[in-house]
């Protein structure tokens, strides 16, 4: 794989921490994939992503936005954090669509 050229900002590092601490929790659901899962250590970790890496968020975000309209998805809810919730997080949340959105790929 090339190397990653895409640092994650701040704010994506921070709620894919907070994922990673979910996971860690077991609220990730049995759906949760073993991509999310790395994908939620390598941002909350900083590391820089690939053209490709940072495509793939696209498209997650993108079939995923449906999750947010999900029971358990917003703070406060019944079921907070929901696995749809933990899994968004893991691929950085809002602000890691709105970064990913940004990047010229």
């Amino acid at each position: 794989m090339s190397e990653g050229k895409h640092e994650p900002p701040k704010g994506v590092q921070e709620t894919a921490q907070r994922a990673v601490r979910w996971i860690e929790d077991g609220k990730a659901g049995k759906g949760f994939t073993d991509t999310g899962e790395h994908r939620a250590h390598q941002l909350a970790n900083g590391e820089k992503l690939t053209d490709e890496q940072a495509t793939k968020m696209r498209a997650y975000f993108k079939r995923h936005d449906v999750d947010k309209d999900a029971e358990g998805f917003k703070n406060g809810s019944d079921g907070f954090p929901s696995p749809g919730r933990v899994a968004w997080d893991a691929w950085g949340g809002d602000e890691g669509e709105r970064w990913v959105g940004t990047l010229d790929l």
